[in-house]
């Protein structure tokens, strides 16, 4: 199978768009959560989006933040595994039930995990996490970005 061929450059196309996603990218960062958790959000809505180009990027900063390939590989299949706190299995069951918005309704049962491990004001900042890197995949996946070699 070959690989997608690129669109446009989004960035070059609307860069005002761009800095509006920036600010939010960055306000994401500046809610309280930890960056290995934001991580694993973003990781596991890139892979269920299928953007290449978010769950290569996404995967190589969670390296360099020392996470382990365990983890990583993991996160694919994170219900079958032990690699993952309670903790980030409620925002990992949110983000799928979010990027799965028109399949999940977001369920009770992922609400209640969520409610269970975080404050309020760190429930909105796990979603704002989570409409962040669903946003972005959409540019990604829409004008096929690629990962680059």
């Amino acid at each position: 199978m070959q690989a997608h061929t690129p669109r446009i450059d989004f960035y070059a196309a609307a860069p005002d768009a761009m800095k509006a996603m920036m600010a939010m990218e960055v306000a994401v960062g500046k809610l309280g959560l930890e960056p290995a958790l934001i991580e694993l959000i973003k990781l596991r809505a890139s892979q269920i989006n299928g953007c290449a180009y978010c769950v290569d990027l996404h995967a190589g900063d969670m390296r360099k933040q020392g996470e382990s390939e365990r983890r990583i590989t993991g996160v694919s299949v994170w219900r079958e595994t032990p690699f993952f706190t309670p903790r980030e299995r409620a925002a990992l069951a949110w983000t799928e039930a979010l990027t799965l918005l028109a399949q999940s309704h977001a369920p009770d049962t992922d609400y209640a995990a969520l409610a269970e491990q975080f404050t309020p004001a760190e429930m909105v900042a796990v979603t704002m996490a989570v409409n962040a890197i669903n946003s972005w995949n959409r540019f990604g996946v829409g004008f096929r970005k690629l990962p680059t070699l």
